[in-house]
């Protein structure tokens, strides 16, 4: 082997700190650039020229366009990203809901007319009102 070698012990820390901040950087830039790709696609009011004219603008001039986009279109950025959140946590929350309904725990509708009818048995509620609470389990 000729030459020198370049162990660990000669990088200096400034150096591992540097490249560290520079890295993150990077990895922030890419994040940053698919939000925006993303969101762009995401967003129903631009038509599809708008929005192959942001895409081609982010591409072309990518550190212009981002920062341009933000600037531009940052505030509706953060309210479609709250709606999405928002309406997959409705659809989820349904879901369990659809799902815990149709489980192994939900009574049948003979056990909810039985304790219906022992409630009209006590006098708790009406004629009218069992008949109504009836059409409600039946339909």
């Amino acid at each position: 082997m000729s030459g020198s070698v370049t162990l660990a012990y000669d990088y200096p820390l400034l150096g591992v700190f540097w490249t560290t901040f520079w890295l993150f950087m990077w990895v922030m830039w890419f994040f940053l650039l698919f939000h925006v790709i993303g969101d762009v696609f995401r967003d129903d009011r631009l038509n599809g020229w708008a929005k192959a004219g942001w895409i081609i603008f982010v591409l072309v001039l990518p550190l212009v366009g981002v920062l341009i986009y933000v600037l531009a279109r940052g505030r509706g950025m953060g309210r479609r990203e709250v709606d999405r959140a928002q309406s997959q946590q409705e659809a989820f929350d349904e879901y369990v809901r659809r799902t815990a309904a149709t489980g192994p725990s939900r009574t049948s509708q003979a056990d909810e007319l039985a304790k219906l009818s022992r409630i009209k048995e006590r006098g708790d509620i009406s004629d009218d009102e069992f008949q109504r609470a009836k059409n409600r389990i039946l339909h």
